[in-house]
């Protein structure tokens, strides 16, 4: 079988629901161009500041895609090809594109908060606390794990260090150029984004390889994590125009660049699938004790995340973008749109991968020197081949890419994690039932928050507090030990968010069943996910083990929180 079909199929189908099915969406929420944005009604030039669509795409783009939709459906293929494109299809257009929209959209008719801030009128302050205690320590992880993984792509390929930091410092140019109004958005990109490959040229030529300059490879390490972290802390800090929104904006053009590369490539080479659809480890690994669906159900739908659907987008959406969407109508563009982009990458990585028969695949998918991201550098290459790129530069420029994107994904989740820990030193909220729908609308508290949560809240405090224990765990270790819970987490945290979009549609009166089952769904899978991880690692790794009781706990504890507001709103009705 040729694989362009497979991306032909699945481009086409995206923009088929992104139009029909964004339709529907945008009818059910009730999208009103002409209220309010938070970006307006709260600006403050550091977090709420209006923004161009095409930036905020930009920043929404990079800050979701990462390399998760890569790593992800490249290591689900142990399943072969047909579960995960199959997923990819129905998750990214039923699920993921659902899920981000309504983050996005909620948000934005609760003042630009996290969609814990719903969760607090839909479940109570208690099951606040509990989401955003959840959030937290996830994003703590994810920068612990996206700090060890950086410094580790620096160390290895110095190319990729030089030209993330030349990335890095091009962005506050960038910014003043733009907002100083010396040169149009339009002007300023035609300037900038040409830079931007000369970075990744100038990264392959003069690498910076700290291993030779300190003469040990963990000397490199330890000091890329320092760096990696300090930098975290500051553009935290500083005004998302001022680093984050047009870092990302930047970077998202070598994100599509990379993916324009991809997809001439693969109609130009039309590659054969050599992969089966669909794999049996009996077949491959006699003796095997399980048949390929128990392994199937539930590990693909938490293996593949982003690209189909992920918790992380809910964060984002309702942590930064939320704070900088200029008008409602940009929506379905930013929330939606960007997922589907998400989604034709993640369908890029399978054909990156499908190309191998099994055998060659496993062997090279078990080699602890050989990524999942390098796989789809190498793969993409071969396709590029066809188009004059030879596969040499072509693997460079794309693990390029993909690194450059980890770095985006670190600072973001740092971002966020302050946003969070700012909000758990915050009161119950006081708003009266139906407020925060209004856009306008005051963010009023119960009552004034003691002084040590005033001094928790703010933002320089939050912001240490988030990058110190990140640093323990990068320095001693625990991060790793416990990262495996994370997919697992992570769709918990999608399915909570659904249920949220779920009670809130119900309690307006609106149309609820396009939420509810994907909610129910998600919410399966995850807890399913958490007894399998749990009943497996109990006697030999007691700390993940009690991360994952204590996931179960409190996924159980919401499960009945929401069946006690459903009963309420129902009776109210």
């Amino acid at each position: 079988m040729n694989a362009s079909w497979l991306l032909i199929l699945g481009g086409v189908l995206f923009l088929l629901a992104y139009f029909i099915y964004g339709g529907y969406l945008k009818r059910v929420f009730g999208i009103d161009p002409k209220r309010h944005c938070p970006s307006h009604t709260h600006e403050d030039g550091v977090d709420y500041t209006p923004t161009p669509p095409l930036v905020l795409f930009g920043h929404h783009f990079a800050s979701i895609a990462g390399a998760g939709p890569i790593v992800g459906p490249i290591i689900a293929a142990m399943f072969g090809w047909g579960p995960a494109f199959l997923w990819i299809i129905i998750g990214c257009i039923f699920v993921g594109s659902m899920h981000d929209f309504a983050a996005l959209f909620l948000s934005v008719r609760n003042q630009g908060r996290s969609i814990a801030y719903v969760i607090e009128r839909e479940l109570g302050y208690v099951g606040r606390q509990i989401f955003l205690f959840f959030c937290l320590a996830s994003l703590i992880l994810v920068v612990t794990v996206f700090t060890i993984m950086t410094a580790q792509s620096f160390v290895s390929t110095p190319a990729v260090a030089t030209a993330s930091c030349l990335f890095i410092f091009m962005a506050p140019c960038f910014a003043m150029t733009t907002q100083q109004k010396m040169l149009g958005l339009g002007e300023a990109s035609i300037l900038f984004v040409p830079l931007l490959f000369i970075c990744i040229w100038i990264g392959t030529v003069l690498p910076l390889d700290l291993t030779k300059l300190l003469g040990s490879e963990a000397a490199a390490q330890a000091t890329w994590r320092l760096v990696l972290l300090y930098y975290c802390f500051v553009a935290s800090i500083l005004p998302v125009w001022f680093m984050l929104q047009p870092r990302d904006y930047l970077n998202s053009y070598l994100l599509v660049a990379m993916m324009i590369l991809g997809v001439v490539g693969v109609l130009a080479y039309r590659p054969q699938i050599n992969m089966p659809a669909f794999v049996n480890p009996q077949d491959y690994f006699p003796g095997c004790k399980h048949h390929v669906f128990p392994n199937l159900l539930p590990l693909l739908f938490v293996t593949i995340a982003c690209g189909a659907c992920s918790g992380f987008h809910a964060l984002v959406s309702s942590g930064t973008s939320s704070k900088q969407l200029d008008n409602e109508r940009h929506i379905q563009p930013i929330g939606m749109g960007a997922m589907m982009v998400e989604g034709l990458l993640a369908i890029l990585a399978v054909i990156s991968i499908a190309q191998l028969d099994f055998g060659q695949y496993f062997t090279q998918i078990n080699n602890d020197n050989v990524p999942a991201a390098l796989l789809f550098s190498r793969g993409i290459a071969v396709f590029v081949s066809k188009l004059g790129i030879s596969t040499e530069f072509g693997a460079t420029f794309i693990a390029l890419a993909v690194s450059a994107f980890m770095l985006t994904s670190l600072d973001t989740a740092t971002r966020l994690a302050r946003f969070i820990w700012q909000e758990l030193a915050l009161p119950a909220s006081s708003e009266t039932e139906g407020a925060g729908d209004t856009a306008a609308a005051a963010p009023a508290q119960a009552t004034q928050p003691a002084l040590w949560k005033r001094v928790m809240a703010n933002r320089w405090i939050a912001t240490g507090g988030v990058v110190v224990l990140s640093g323990v765990m990068v320095f001693t270790g625990s991060g790793l030990q416990v990262w495996p819970v994370f997919g697992a987490s992570n769709q918990l945290l999608a399915a909570l968010t659904l249920i949220v979009v779920f009670l809130w549609l119900l309690r307006t009166r609106r149309k609820t069943l396009f939420a509810l089952i994907p909610a129910v769904f998600m919410m399966a899978i995850s807890i399913w996910s958490l007894v399998i991880l749990v009943i497996d690692r109990w006697g030999t790794n007691k700390l993940l083990a009690g991360v994952g009781v204590f996931l179960l706990a409190m996924a159980l504890l919401i499960i009945g929180l929401t069946i006690k507001t459903v009963r309420r709103l129902r009776a109210e009705a």
